[in-house]
């Protein structure tokens, strides 16, 4: 059931799935996420499963999104809008799939944490976080607003004021910070952490799944129930994302990344989210930032 990008392996009614692409951090490729959609669906559909951890290879649980697919089929406008308007929708559906599976899934994060993939371990059930883990929702540094709901999530886990400093500063955290606001269940020593995560893993195997699913289904509801329509309000309005793209967007967008690209190949992939609403200040833009800043 393994892909190259993704692997799968059960064990004990454990489904552990490893995003493996170590050179880009675990960003999200388009291959790596229908690789992790059919890998969600098999956990989902095992029924010797019970639990899913999800991880990311090479001491990183992901980086965000894939700034070198986003740039594959060149610069011409219309073939970067598509691409764009394409892979936000792409990472929409895997939140979407975390949180429909009624199975429990733990987060286990290490290293960077950043962008989508940050957004993605917040709809998991739980997170277990390493004490080297960084986490940063960098979208406001590059003019843009955070993709895979995350938006959405932050307010409903730690409540207006605090989603609004986050998502607003873009401030890099520790563990132990996002332990303080409650976004993570344990901060453990890098050295423990696979310890941690299997005894966490392993005490929800032993209990009653039904259980488990239906409150996993109740909370679903209550708590997020405006979720799909919260993620797809922009996408579901592609003439609207189009045009904000051809004009707003890819100009800027191109040639900050560009510059990125030829000053250092080992940044850490930007995230990118779209929307059709314009900045506080009036405007929508991107400008280059230190991405060392937030290097792990």
């Amino acid at each position: 059931m393994s892909h190259p990008l993704v692997e799968y392996q059960v064990e004990n009614h454990i489904a552990t799935i490893t995003m493996n692409d170590p050179k880009t951090l675990n960003a999200f490729s388009t291959v790596l996420k229908d690789a992790m959609m059919n890998t969600l669906t098999n956990a989902d559909e095992d029924k010797d499963v019970r639990i899913i951890i999800l991880q990311g290879a090479g001491n990183n649980f992901s980086s965000g999104g894939h700034i070198g697919e986003m740039l594959e089929n060149g610069m011409e406008s219309e073939a970067l809008s598509n691409k764009l308007n394409f892979m936000v929708g792409e990472v929409a559906e895997i939140s979407l799939k975390l949180r429909n599976i009624h199975k429990p899934i733990i987060a286990k994060l290490e290293g960077a944490v950043a962008g989508a993939g940050m957004n993605l371990a917040l709809t998991c059930d739980f997170r277990i976080a390493a004490d080297n883990a960084k986490f940063v929702q960098a979208f406001v540094n590059i003019g843009l607003i955070p993709d895979a709901g995350g938006i959405y999530l932050l307010n409903q886990l730690i409540g207006v004021a605090k989603t609004t400093e986050m998502v607003m500063l873009g401030d890099k955290l520790k563990a132990e910070d996002m332990a303080r606001l409650n976004l993570v269940n344990d901060v453990v020593s890098s050295d423990e952490l696979d310890a941690s995560v299997l005894a966490l893993a392993t005490r929800l195997s032993n209990l009653p799944g039904k259980a488990l699913a239906s409150m996993k289904h109740i909370i679903r509801t209550l708590i997020w129930a405006s979720m799909k329509r919260s993620i797809w309000k922009w996408i579901n309005r592609p003439c609207l994302l189009k045009r904000m793209i051809l004009k707003k967007v890819l100009p800027p967008l191109w040639k900050n990344v560009s510059r990125f690209i030829k000053v250092n190949n080992n940044l850490i992939t930007l995230c990118f989210a779209l929307s059709s609403k314009r900045l506080p200040n009036g405007s929508l833009f991107f400008r280059s930032y230190d991405i060392k800043k937030f290097r792990i």
